[in-house]
């Protein structure tokens, strides 16, 4: 660390918001992807001159700095490579304003996302995006990674409620994006530029989103199925018939057991796999669609079907499928986390192809997730001390390149960060990526955001923590 940036830092700061002891750096070395690396400071900034000024003085001194929501990413996004600061954006943490006129909420980027949900649903609004983490994670790590949830089948992604942007630049430079308008065709989407852009681009501080009515009412429908090829066709049926439920969440038959030894025995351990479907809206159509929903169960050979009207039912449906990472703890300590997507008709084929790898390499190879959207996440494991551990290597790479096989994506809704770095180009072509790191080095010509992610690095953790 520069004596002189350092100087300044605290200056900005003041002590007890700029922290260099090694236990504050220790509890900013991670993210949930297991990655570790000490930065070197770890900044607490309170508003956006702060966060310019920070940054100002990071650029002038080449000091690396990394953005960082709740830690909650599984692609080590706010894992700090390079050392230097974490800016932790925790006391950006005010819903400014609820527009119930508008159908709109101007936040901060510390914001709780399942606040937010509470917030926005007391006053008859509903924020649909609902990653599995929401009940910790951030809006402004949400805007970052472009995350998704159970809901994006019907309702789409984070990307599609961000209307509009406050963003610090590599140099201090703040900028506006977007309107509070529907409509705004004035100039180039930067929205969509900074969004998923995993803080190599600029800091967020601030966000315009888009609001819906909140939904009449809910159902929850769970069809078990004997096989996850029967599983994975319904999911494909279900969206050719042109049925699009809230939710369309599976299971494989380790995440079942997994579940129902963990918290709920209920659940049919018997089973192949189950689809989760929940069909929201207006009460008059939804147990049309519900009942379309189960039509197409029973003709793809469900063992049996069960309809939650209750909210209690329906959560602790839901409850079961946001536990199934921590069930799965149970059967085995450690687990190696994909996060793929294919096209929606293409997940029979993919689901064929992780069993296939599975069996192959002698991995224990476990699926869950998003069908409904054609999210894939795939947890890999040792299947027994037999397996080599260069197997699960080749695991994960086969998966990847299935994925791309079947014209997926290596990353649906967890980001690239620095774990699938090197396979960008896996998705991307040549051009289309060197444009990409053009843009970066244009607003980022220093390089100090969030060094060693999503394109191609041979940066590794320059501060490990010794055991």
């Amino acid at each position: 660390m520069n004596r002189h940036a350092r100087r300044q830092y605290i200056e900005l700061l003041g002590r007890g918001h700029y922290l260099e002891s090694m236990e504050d750096r220790l509890t900013y070395a991670y993210d949930a992807s297991g990655g570790q690396c000490l930065p070197e400071a770890v900044a607490f900034p309170e508003n956006v001159a702060q966060v310019s000024e920070l940054l100002s003085i990071s650029n002038t001194y080449r000091v690396p700095v990394v953005p960082r929501g709740a830690g909650s990413g599984l692609t080590g996004g706010s894992v700090p490579l390079s050392g230097g600061i974490v800016m932790a954006m925790d006391r950006f943490n005010r819903i400014l304003a609820v527009d119930t006129a508008n159908l709109q909420a101007i936040v901060e980027p510390g914001v709780v996302t399942s606040r937010l949900h509470a917030a926005v649903e007391a006053r008859g609004l509903f924020y649909p995006p609902d990653p599995a983490s929401m009940d910790f994670c951030s809006i402004g790590g949400n805007i970052a990674e472009n995350a998704g949830g159970m809901r994006a089948v019907k309702y789409g992604v984070t990307k599609d409620f961000v209307m509009g942007l406050e963003v610090v630049l590599a140099d201090g430079e703040v900028i506006h994006t977007g309107s509070r308008c529907v409509k705004d065709v004035v100039g180039y989407d930067l929205t969509r530029l900074f969004v998923g852009s995993e803080g190599t681009l600029g800091v967020i501080t601030q966000a315009i989103l888009k609001l819906l009515p909140l939904p009449e009412g809910k159902q929850t429908l769970m069809a078990t199925f004997d096989t996850i090829g029967r599983a994975a066709g319904t999911v494909a049926d279900i969206i050719k018939k042109g049925i699009i439920p809230t939710t369309l969440e599976f299971m494989d038959r380790h995440c079942i057991r997994a579940v129902a030894q963990y918290r709920n025995p209920g659940l049919p351990i018997g089973a192949g796999a189950l689809l989760l479907i929940e069909v929201d809206g207006k009460r008059r159509e939804i147990e049309t669609d519900l009942d379309r929903v189960r039509k197409v169960c029973e003709a793809n050979g469900a063992m049996a079907i069960q309809i939650a009207n209750e909210k209690a039912g329906q959560e602790e449906l839901w409850r079961s499928r946001r536990s199934v990472h921590a069930a799965l703890t149970q059967l085995r300590p450690k687990w190696e986390e994909e996060d793929i997507a294919v096209p929606i008709a293409r997940i029979p084929e993919m689901v064929h192809m992780l069993e296939e790898i599975g069996r192959r390499l002698n991995v224990l190879v476990v699926s869950f997730g998003h069908a409904g959207d054609g999210n894939i996440h795939v947890s890999i494991a040792a299947r027994d001390k037999n397996t080599p551990p260069e197997n699960m290597r080749q695991a994960r790479e086969a998966i990847l390149k299935a994925t791309v096989a079947l014209e997926g994506r290596i990353a649906a809704e967890h980001g690239i960060g620095f774990v699938k770095c090197n396979q960008i180009g896996w998705n991307l072509d040549e051009n289309t990526l060197a444009l990409m790191q053009r843009l970066k080095r244009f607003l980022d010509p220093n390089g100090i955001l969030n060094p060693g992610k999503m394109f191609p690095s041979t940066i590794t953790c320059g501060n490990q923590i010794q055991p």
